[in-house]
C-alpha cells in the first residue's frame, strides 16, 4: 500500500519548514491510520495513454521515436506536457538551458524534484526518459487527484538534452544545472545550428512559462527509468532500487603508422596501424571482461587512413569506453589499455596516442532516499533488488549536489536506443506506483533531515 498522506493540505504540509517533532507526528498519524487519511494511486491507464500519446511526437514507423533535443519534435512534446499541466492548475516553468519545471502548488521552499528527459536519440524507443517524465506527472496528478499534501514541495523536472546525440555533451540539461552555468563554447549540430540558438528557440516555444534560475537550490531528486539492460527482466524482478551509476572512462586512441604499398611490403618493412590496433583490441577483449563480470570495455568509431583497399593504413583509430563500479578498478583498466596500446604500438613499428575524452567517477546514491525506494516497492508488494547502472543518467550530475536515487523497471530483452525498446504496460504502472510511494517517504525523510540540520544550527547559534 502506498503511505496514506492527508487531504487538507494546510494541515498537513510541513514543508520542510517545521520542526522534527512535527514531522514525526505527521509520520505517526499516517502509521496509525488518522482520520482523513487517504492513500493516493496513480491512474494506469491515464499514464499508458500518455505514454501513447508522446510516443506519436517524433514517432516512427516501428513504434519508435525520433525527437532531438530542442528541435520541433521536441518542442512538442514540451508543449504538450506544459499544457497538461496548465490545464490542471500547475505551474509552468523554465530556465537558461531551457529544463521544464512542473510545480503542483505554491513555491515552499526547495523541492523535491522527479523526472527525467523527453529527447531522445535518433532511433530511440518511446521509454527511455519519457516514462520516468510521464511517471512523475502521474505523480503529480495523482496527489492532485486526492488533494494530498507532502512534506516537501514537489515538482516535476524534464531536463534538456540528455541524450546528447545532437549536441554534446549528454545530461546537458542536469550537467548545467548542478554547475549552475551553461556549457562552455560555441557547439554546433551536424546542420551547423548553434546551440544558443537552438535553446532559445524551444525556450521562445513556451512563452507562457515564467523564468527559474539555473541551479535553484532543491532538497533532493527521484528519478524513474527503464534499465536499458537485461538484469531485472533475467531476475524476474519488477524493480531495481538503483545505488550508484558506475564510473566511466572514454580514451581517443590513434595508432600511427606508415603507408606503403599492400602488394609489395613484406611483413617486416609493414608499420601497419590497423594491424597493430586491431591487435590490441583484441587482447583487451580477452583480458577485462571475461575475468571480472562488472567490467565494460567497448571500441566504437573505427576508422583507417588512407581507408584504401591496396593500401598498408598509416594510421587507425578508435574510441574506448571504460566502465566500473569501483574507482581502483577503473584506473587499473585504463592503466592496462594503455600498457596494451603501447606494447601493440611498438610490435608494429607504430606510435599509439592516447587522450582522455571524458571520465566521471563511479557515483553512490543517497542512502537513505535509496531505503525510500525500496521500502515503496515492499509497501506496494513488488521484489526489488539493489542495482548500479551502467547508463549515464541526469541522476549522476544531480547526485553531486542533493540527495538522489534511481528506480528501474525492466525493458524487453534489455534493448533501449532502438525503436524495438519495449516497457510491459504493468511495469510501467508498477514503476509510477513505486514512485508515487518514493517521492511521498522521501519528501517525508528529506524534512526531517532538514529539521534536525537546522536545530542543530539553532543550538549552535544559542550555544547549547
Amino acid at each position: 500500500m502506498i503511505a496514506g498522506i492527508e487531504r487538507s493540505r494546510g494541515a498537513a504540509s510541513v514543508g520542510g519548514r517545521g520542526d522534527g517533532a512535527d514531522v514525526s507526528r505527521l509520520s505517526r498519524r499516517r502509521r496509525q491510520g488518522w482520520c482523513g487519511v487517504v492513500t493516493p494511486r496513480v491512474d494506469g491507464a491515464r499514464l499508458l495513454a500518455r505514454l501513447d500519446a508522446f510516443a506519436a511526437i517524433g514517432g516512427l514507423p516501428n513504434g519508435g521515436v525520433d525527437r532531438p533535443a530542442f528541435s520541433p519534435s521536441d518542442q512538442s512534446a514540451r508543449g504538450l506536457l506544459a499544457a497538461l499541466a496548465t490545464a490542471r492548475g500547475f505551474h509552468v516553468a523554465q530556465d537558461d538551458v531551457a529544463n521544464l519545471f512542473i510545480r503542483r502548488g505554491a513555491d515552499d521552499g526547495a523541492p523535491l524534484l522527479i523526472g527525467s528527459h523527453l529527447d531522445s536519440q535518433p532511433s530511440g524507443g518511446r521509454f527511455d526518459g519519457a516514462l520516468g517524465t510521464l511517471a512523475a506527472f502521474e505523480v503529480l496528478e495523482a496527489l492532485e487527484d486526492h488533494g494530498a499534501s507532502t512534506a516537501l514541495s514537489v515538482e516535476l523536472v524534464a531536463f534538456a538534452n540528455e541524450e546528447g546525440s545532437r549536441f554534446l555533451p549528454g545530461a546537458m540539461g542536469s550537467r548545467a544545472f548542478a554547475a549552475r552555468h551553461l556549457p562552455d563554447g560555441a557547439t554546433l549540430d551536424a546542420a551547423g545550428i548553434a546551440l544558443d540558438a537552438a535553446i532559445a528557440a524551444t525556450r521562445a516555444s513556451l512563452p507562457e512559462a515564467t523564468q527559474r534560475p539555473l541551479g535553484f537550490p532543491i532538497a533532493g531528486y527521484l528519478e524513474l527509468h527503464i534499465e536499458q539492460g537485461p538484469i531485472l527482466e533475467r531476475a524476474g524482478l519488477p524493480i531495481g532500487a538503483v545505488e550508484a551509476i558506475q564510473g566511466t572512462r572514454w580514451l581517443g586512441v590513434t595508432m600511427r603508422g606508415e603507408t606503403s604499398h599492400a602488394g609489395t611490403t613484406p611483413l617486416g618493412a609493414r608499420r601497419d596501424a590497423v594491424a597493430a590496433l586491431v591487435a590490441a583490441l583484441g587482447r583487451l577483449q580477452n583480458d577485462v571482461m571475461p575475468g571480472d563480470d562488472a567490467a565494460r570495455l567497448t571500441a566504437g568509431r573505427l576508422g583507417s587512413l588512407p581507408d584504401s583497399v591496396n593500401a598498408v593504413a598509416r594510421e587507425a583509430r578508435c574510441t574506448l569506453d571504460l566502465r566500473h563500479p569501483s574507482a581502483d578498478r577503473l584506473a587499473a583498466m585504463e592503466a592496462h589499455a594503455r600498457a596494451v596500446l603501447g606494447e601493440a604500438a611498438a610490435a608494429h613499428g607504430c606510435v599509439a596516442e592516447i587522450e582522455t575524452l571524458f571520465a566521471t567517477p563511479p557515483t553512490a546514491f543517497d542512502p537513505d532516499m535509496v531505503a525510500a525506494v525500496e521500502s515503496a516497492a515492499a509497501r506496494q508488494g513488488l521484489a526489488a533488488r539493489r542495482m548500479v547502472s551502467g547508463a549515464f543518467h541526469d541522476a549522476l550530475a544531480i547526485a553531486a549536489i542533493a540527495p538522489t536515487a534511481m528506480i528501474f523497471v525492466p525493458c524487453r530483452g534489455g534493448i533501449s536506443h532502438n525503436e524495438h525498446e519495449f516497457v510491459e504496460p504493468a511495469a510501467s504502472v508498477a514503476g509510477a506506483a513505486v514512485l508515487l510511494d518514493a517521492t511521498i517517504d522521501a519528501a517525508e525523510r528529506l524534512a526531517r533531515r532538514g529539521a534536525a540540520a537546522a536545530g542543530l544550527n539553532q543550538r549552535k547559534r544559542i550555544g547549547t
